[in-house]
């Protein structure tokens, strides 16, 4: 069955409408296709920007500014040194 053909947005009902909606049809679609019937986890979005925040505190370390970087990034002394030497 040729599911992009035959398939539109007003067939959805509750969260999988939103979905799609956020999404695109398509992209709803594709993302059915490879994971539908699992459990899914999808990162909040401030988890995916970490990665620029800690390679910009890795950038700005010049050996002595850990408490200047945990007041400028809102974190604590032990975050920032964890960032830095693991």
């Amino acid at each position: 069955m040729d599911i992009e053909k035959n398939f539109n947005l007003e067939q959805l009902t509750g969260e999988d409408r939103e979905l799609a909606e956020a999404l695109g049809l398509e992209a709803y679609i594709k993302l059915v296709k490879y994971c539908g019937g699992s459990r899914v986890y999808i990162k909040k979005s401030d988890t995916l920007a970490r990665g620029e925040r800690n390679a910009e505190i890795k950038r700005k370390f010049d050996g002595k500014n850990i408490k200047k970087l945990a007041v400028e990034y809102n974190l604590s002394e032990s975050s920032i040194r964890n960032i830095l030497f693991r």
